[in-house]
C-alpha cells in the first residue's frame, strides 16, 4: 500500500512539473512576441520621429515651394510677400503692394523682360517665386509678436531676395533676341551667377494680364508654348556645339599624335555607303583639329568621331553633365546622350557633330562653354544670390560649388586656341567684340525632316581672364554663324562697355 501510494505521488509531481514547464514555455514564448511587438513599435516610433525631424529640418521648404499646395495662401493672409530685387540689391523686379482695404497685389515692374527667371506667383508658381516661395512668405519674429499679429490682424512683409541678374544686361539680352523664338543665358563662368536669362515668346507675369492672357496661354491652339522657360526647359540638339567635346576627347586619345590628323574636305563625307555633307555643302580643303573646328567641318569630325573610344567619349560627355540631374537649384530639363559600344556608325558620326539622339538645354551649354572657361572647372549656375530680412539680416546666401578639373591643363589650353579661331578666323567671326577678344563655337543643329536649322552660339571672353559666357539658341533661325553669331557680337559689345575690361 504504501509503496502504491509512494508511487502515485511521485506521478502527481511529474505532471505538475510537465505543466509548470509548459506553462513556463508558454510565457516565454509570449514574452518574445510582446518584445518582438515592443520593438515593432518602437522602431515605427523612432521612425515617425526621424521622419519628421527630416522634414522639420529638409523636406519643408519642398512643401511650401510646391505650387499644389493651397495651405501657402493661408499662409501669406498675415504675410505680404517680400520683394525680389536685382543684383544691384535696390532695382525692384517683383513687389507686393497693399490696398487700403487690405487687397495685396503682386506687380512686377519689368512686366514681360524678367518673366521666365522671375515667374509668377498666381496660377501656380514658377521661377524664382517657385524656388524660394517659403522665404519669400516667411517672417522671422518671436512667438508672442506673431500670436499679436494673427489676433490683430496685422500684416507684415516676409523676406526679400537679392537675384544674380543684371538689370541691364536682362533688357539688353531681351530686345537683342527681338521677335526670335529661343533663349539666352549668360553667367559668371566662375562663381555660377546667371546674369541674364531671356526666353520667348514671353508674357506678362502681372495677375490682371496674366488672368486676362491664361486662357489663350494654355489653349491647344497655342503651339507658342510661351509659359516654357526656353533657357532650361528647352531640348534642343546641340550642332555644332557639341563639336567642342568631340574635339576634346580626340586631343585626350591622341596627346601626341593629335597634330598628325588630316583631312580633306570637298563638301561631302562618305563612309562605307553611308554618305553626309558639310554645312551647306561647303569644301574647306586639308583640316586639321583646330580648323575643323574653326570651320566646323563635319567630314572630320565624323572621321574623329569614328576613332574615339565610345566608352571613353560617353564618360566625358557625362562628366560634363549629360544623361543627369545639373547641379543647380534651378529647374531644368536633363540632357540626354544616347550612345553605347553597340551604337551604329551612322549614330556615331550623328553625335560626333551634335546631331542624332543628343540633346541639351542652353542653360546646360552654358555650364559647358563655362568649365572650360573656367580652367575646366564646372560651376553650378544659381540665380539667388542672399535672401535678407526686412532690416537687412541675411537669412540665406549663395556659396560658390564647382566640380574638380573634367580637362587637364593642357587640353584646355588647345580647345580654348581652337574656339578663339573660330571667332578670330572661322564661322563665328560675327561674333567677336571691339572690346574683347571672344572663343566659341557656332551650331546649325538640324532638326525635322525639312532641312530646319536652330542657330546656336556658345562662347565666353575676355580669352585671358574670362568674365562671361554666354549661349544663345535661336529656334529655327537657321546658321548659327549667320544669325546667333552677330546678337551675342552685340551682347558682349553692350557688356563691356558697361563693365570695361581692366
Amino acid at each position: 500500500m504504501r509503496k502504491g501510494k509512494k508511487k502515485t505521488l511521485s506521478t502527481q509531481e511529474e505532471i505538475w512539473r510537465e505543466v509548470e514547464k509548459e506553462e513556463k514555455k508558454k510565457r516565454r514564448i509570449e514574452n518574445k512576441y510582446y518584445y518582438i511587438i515592443g520593438v515593432l513599435f518602437a522602431l515605427m516610433f523612432c521612425s515617425m520621429i526621424g521622419y519628421f525631424s527630416y522634414f522639420l529640418v529638409y523636406g519643408r521648404e519642398d512643401i511650401i515651394n510646391n505650387q499644389y499646395n493651397t495651405r501657402t495662401n493661408d499662409m501669406a493672409k498675415n504675410i505680404i510677400r517680400g520683394d525680389i530685387l536685382a543684383n544691384d540689391e535696390t532695382t525692384i523686379l517683383a513687389k507686393s503692394e497693399e490696398d487700403i482695404d487690405g487687397t495685396v497685389h503682386r506687380t512686377y515692374p519689368f512686366a514681360n523682360v524678367f518673366a521666365h527667371p522671375i515667374g509668377y506667383s498666381t496660377k501656380g508658381m514658377t521661377g524664382i517665386e517657385r524656388q524660394e516661395n517659403s522665404l519669400l512668405t516667411k517672417v522671422d519674429v518671436g512667438i508672442w509678436e506673431q500670436i499679436v499679429n494673427d489676433i490683430t490682424g496685422k500684416k507684415v512683409k516676409g523676406n526679400n531676395v537679392v537675384t544674380t541678374l543684371d538689370v541691364g544686361l536682362q533688357q539688353f539680352c531681351y530686345n537683342a533676341l527681338g521677335d526670335h523664338i529661343g533663349a539666352v543665358v549668360a553667367m559668371n563662368p566662375k562663381t555660377g551667377e546667371v546674369l541674364a536669362m531671356v526666353s520667348k515668346p514671353d508674357f506678362d507675369p502681372n495677375p490682371e494680364a496674366l488672368d486676362a492672357a491664361w486662357e489663350s496661354l494654355t489653349s491647344k491652339e497655342n503651339t507658342s508654348a510661351n509659359l516654357m522657360n526656353r533657357a532650361t526647359q528647352g531640348h534642343y540638339p546641340p550642332g555644332s556645339t557639341f563639336k567642342i567635346l568631340t574635339d576634346i576627347e580626340y586631343l585626350r586619345e591622341n596627346p601626341d599624335t593629335w597634330q598628325n590628323f588630316s583631312y580633306t574636305c570637298n563638301g561631302t563625307f562618305y563612309y562605307n555607303d553611308l554618305v553626309m555633307n558639310c554645312h551647306e555643302g561647303h569644301a574647306h580643303g586639308t583640316v586639321n583639329p583646330r580648323t575643323a573646328l574653326s570651320l566646323s567641318c563635319n567630314g572630320a569630325f565624323a572621321t574623329m568621331g569614328l576613332s574615339l573610344n565610345r566608352s571613353n567619349f560617353t564618360e566625358l560627355c557625362e562628366a560634363f553633365g549629360f544623361n543627369r540631374q545639373l547641379d543647380t537649384e534651378i529647374a531644368h530639363k536633363t540632357s540626354s546622350l544616347i550612345f553605347s559600344d553597340e551604337s551604329s556608325d551612322w549614330d556615331i558620326i550623328q553625335t560626333s557633330i551634335g546631331q542624332g539622339k543628343t540633346m541639351v538645354s542652353p542653360l546646360h551649354m552654358a555650364m559647358i562653354t563655362s568649365a572650360i572657361a573656367n580652367d575646366g572647372k564646372m560651376v553650378s549656375p544659381y540665380l539667388v544670390k542672399k535672401v535678407v530680412t526686412e532690416d537687412g539680416t541675411v537669412v540665406k546666401e549663395a556659396t560658390i560649388k564647382e566640380s574638380d578639373p573634367l580637362i587637364s591643363e593642357e587640353e584646355r589650353e588647345k580647345i580654348v586656341d581652337f574656339m578663339t579661331a573660330v571667332v578670330t578666323e572661322g564661322s563665328g567671326y560675327r561674333a567677336g567684340s571691339k572690346y574683347a577678344q571672344v572663343a566659341g563655337k557656332t551650331g546649325s543643329a538640324q532638326y525635322g525632316t525639312e532641312g530646319k536649322m536652330h542657330a546656336w552660339f556658345t562662347g565666353f571672353a575676355p580669352v585671358e581672364d574670362p568674365q562671361i559666357a554666354i549661349t544663345i539658341i535661336l529656334e529655327g533661325g537657321g546658321s548659327g554663324g549667320d544669325v546667333a553669331a552677330p546678337i551675342m557680337g552685340q551682347i558682349y559689345d553692350y557688356y563691356f562697355s558697361t563693365h570695361p575690361v581692366e
